[in-house]
């Protein structure tokens, strides 16, 4: 830990389990990055608010899901770390509602939703869980959180509950406007009505077109780069644009590219792998490399899908 570290005395105390020093490879699909100062798993929204609201403002909090979509710098992350367990994941069907808890996997969501003849599709191959999924407003096959969520349940950082409208979230893509440092425990949408058999059918479809397409069984994190936004005939950002960072990656002749144990997939140029023994600066550097590279041939900026936190190794820096 760093001499900032809060210790275990300085933290409030808990129900859930707080460990300090936690490696986070472990907890991230790429299966890279350094230690958290602090990560807690909270036993349940009581115990998430509490915490929050005793602990000291000046230690910084990140908020973690599943991993898909993470790059945990080599160096760790300072501060308290966040993963939301079982006592999130719970998912209810209220007619032509579907209220999931925010460590629901977007998969089993859409899942459950089909089975009681709701249609959330989208969600089925969307890597990750509903808390992640909001926040970044994800979306597959033209679908959007933004086109069905109606609200969310969230903790502030200083231990507020609160109900947000998907209105005030300001969707777009791959963006929301959630408050810094807020929690989100539940999402709410609502989801057309749709025959069970044939929504199970649509997402087996989904799933053989991912699967053809996607390197689906290497270790990555799903797209990279955001595809670039193009403009409407009145000058609005048109999220709808077909131009695509793959084929963008693809012009630059980087299909395939690697740096160290990292590699742009041959299947798919827009995923990162980790072909083994990858390090995080390995993945964020061939990263940087490709937006480069991107740059200079097409004049297109790629910007990151994946997030990338935390700190490098000292003395090192992605290149």
């Amino acid at each position: 830990m760093t001499l900032n570290t809060p210790t275990a005395a300085a933290l409030p105390e808990v129900s859930g389990t707080l460990t300090p020093n936690r490696p986070l490879d472990g907890l991230t699909w790429l299966r890279v990055g350094g230690p958290a100062d602090w990560l807690f798993q909270p036993a349940d929204g009581d115990d998430l608010t509490a915490f929050l609201r005793a602990l000291d403002p000046a230690v910084p909090v990140f908020v973690m899901g599943v991993g898909s979509n993470l790059i945990v710098r080599d160096g760790g992350i300072r501060g308290v770390v966040i993963r939301l367990g079982r006592a999130f994941n719970g998912i209810e069907i209220e007619g032509d509602t579907v209220i999931a808890g925010a460590a629901a996997l977007d998969s089993h969501v859409a899942r459950r939703a089909a089975e009681a003849g709701l249609d959330l599709t989208f969600l089925r191959t969307i890597p990750g869980s509903i808390g992640g999924a909001v926040c970044m407003n994800a979306g597959c096959y033209g679908a959007y959180v933004a086109d069905y969520l109606v609200e969310v349940r969230a903790v502030t950082r200083d231990g507020q509950v609160l109900t947000i409208p998907a209105a005030d979230l300001h969707l777009a893509y791959r963006q929301s406007s959630l408050p810094q440092g807020c929690v989100v425990t539940q999402a709410v949408f609502r989801a057309p009505r749709g025959d069970s058999d044939a929504l199970h059918e649509k997402m087996a479809d989904q799933i053989a077109r991912r699967d053809a397409s996607q390197p689906t069984r290497d270790r990555s994190a799903g797209s990279t780069f955001r595809n670039p936004a193009g403009f409407s005939s009145t000058g609005q950002a048109d999220d709808t644009h077909d131009l695509k960072a793959w084929a963008l990656i693809d012009a630059a002749g980087l299909r395939g590219h690697s740096w160290g144990g990292a590699q742009m997939s041959e299947k798919h140029p827009n995923f990162l792998v980790n072909t083994g023994g990858a390090t995080a600066e390995d993945l964020e550097s061939l990263g940087e490399l490709v937006r480069r590279r991107v740059l200079e041939h097409s004049g297109h900026d790629l910007q990151w899908e994946v997030i990338r936190i935390g700190d490098p190794l000292p003395g090192h820096q992605p290149d």
